[in-house]
């Protein structure tokens, strides 16, 4: 679920002073340390996570795709990686207002929280993408959940902010490699990212990795 960033601040804020006050007053270490480890956490969720839509920043992206990849080599098991982008974003800004766009980004992460599992992440990279890694899925699956989040999408009522507004988005998939990184995947899902926007509005495209030549003499 996505955090609170606001809130969250506010709270890190009124919480820091009590514990300065704390100190001041001399209160038992016990009391104290447990009040900065719940502190420790919030700045922790802060720096990992977007303060426009709560969901995971590039930092908070990077991390979780680092440990995909390294399961991933572990185990045998792929997983996909997509990045999407609102279609007409810029044009959209500019026609509704900045306060608009932010709506339709807010909404957008809403809507992929609830219905991607519990085990898959999602991020805003920044502007209009957003990227997603689906643990244990393989590419030929990966589509699906992305169907049913251009429908949840469609669902969405945008009266509250703009009565004309439609909000679609293109997706580009790709799988991992044996010798990924997280930059390189996210610059291959970058890619197919490219070839689904050149099929129109709210395409797809899929990228599969170029794997190393077999050597018949080995």
């Amino acid at each position: 679920m996505p955090i609170q960033p606001t809130q969250n601040f506010q709270h890190l804020t009124t919480q820091l002073t009590d514990l300065a006050n704390k100190v001041k007053d001399g209160l038992p270490g016990d009391t104290i340390l447990q009040e900065l480890q719940q502190a420790l956490r919030i700045i922790e969720s802060l720096s990992t996570h977007d303060s426009l839509t709560g969901a995971l920043n590039r930092r908070g992206l990077i991390e979780k795709l680092t440990a995909e990849l390294d399961r991933a080599k572990r185990t045998g098991h792929p997983f996909s990686f997509a990045v999407i982008a609102i279609d007409r974003f810029a044009a959209l800004t500019e026609q509704y207002g900045t306060v608009a766009s932010n709506q339709i980004l807010q909404n957008v992460t809403q809507a992929a929280l609830k219905l991607f599992r519990s085990l898959d992440s999602f991020a805003h990279l920044g502007d209009d993408e957003f990227a997603v890694i689906l643990p244990t899925t393989w590419l030929d699956q990966s589509e699906k959940p992305f169907v049913r989040l251009s429908n949840a999408i469609s669902d969405i009522n945008w009266n509250s902010t703009k009565p004309t507004v439609a909000v679609s988005f293109s997706t580009g998939i790709t799988t991992n490699a044996p010798d990924d990184n997280a930059e390189k995947i996210i610059r291959r899902a970058g890619d197919a990212l490219v070839l689904a926007k050149s099929k129109g509005l709210g395409r797809s495209a899929q990228l599969e990795p170029i794997l190393p030549a077999i050597d018949p003499n080995m």
